[in-house]
């Protein structure tokens, strides 16, 4: 890692419930909350933002949040983003099987048209190369409704966000998932 993190002792006690959750619901404390946090306000602001996009009343099915977080992952090279991300994924998804295509999801038969209209319109947001095309919206609007596009929009904008964030300072995988060998060239190109 590129920046240190601090022993928990030394962030701020409104801080504490939030790595007493992340180490209950992972098993340890994530090494980006620590760099996080080094910004308390900062750390409580991003860890609330997650907190809505993850809801469980989400109008965004969680096998389909768990796919737009890895896709976005791969792009921008977060190895922790992936590794985490790919572990909920198969969770959700009962298997590894959707980890395993997902860097070559166009050439997969395991993604639904929702998926695919998805996965084509969370490319078209991360690669700084494309735009997001009326026929993409119109695609999205065949299966949600405009606050549920909203929040789909709000989910890709987070998870760039977090990974560009990881990515930069070098943050390692904690070990999550047993991920797939993945094509780097595959991974980074944009979509025809």
């Amino acid at each position: 890692m590129r920046i240190s993190t601090r022993p928990l002792s030394a962030y701020p006690l409104f801080l504490r419930p939030f790595f007493w959750s992340q180490k209950r619901r992972y098993g340890v404390v994530l090494e980006p909350g620590l760099l996080w946090a080094r910004v308390p306000k900062l750390f409580a602001a991003v860890a609330m933002l997650y907190g809505v996009l993850d809801r469980s009343k989400s109008p965004l099915d969680p096998v389909l949040r768990s796919l737009v977080t890895v896709r976005v992952s791969q792009i921008n090279w977060c190895r922790f983003c992936v590794d985490i991300n790919s572990s909920t994924l198969a969770r959700r998804a009962g298997s590894m099987a959707k980890v395993e295509a997902l860097d070559h999801w166009q050439d997969s038969t395991l993604f639904s048209e929702l998926e695919r209209c998805v996965l084509t319109y969370t490319e078209a947001v991360t690669y700084s190369d494309q735009q997001v095309t009326d026929n993409m919206m119109e695609a999205l609007q065949q299966f949600f409704d405009e606050d549920a596009i909203v929040e789909l929009t709000g989910l890709i904008a987070f998870q760039n966000l977090s990974s560009k964030f990881n990515s930069a300072l070098d943050i390692p995988p904690q070990g999550f998932c047993k991920l797939p060998e993945t094509d780097p060239v595959k991974v980074n190109d944009p979509a025809p």
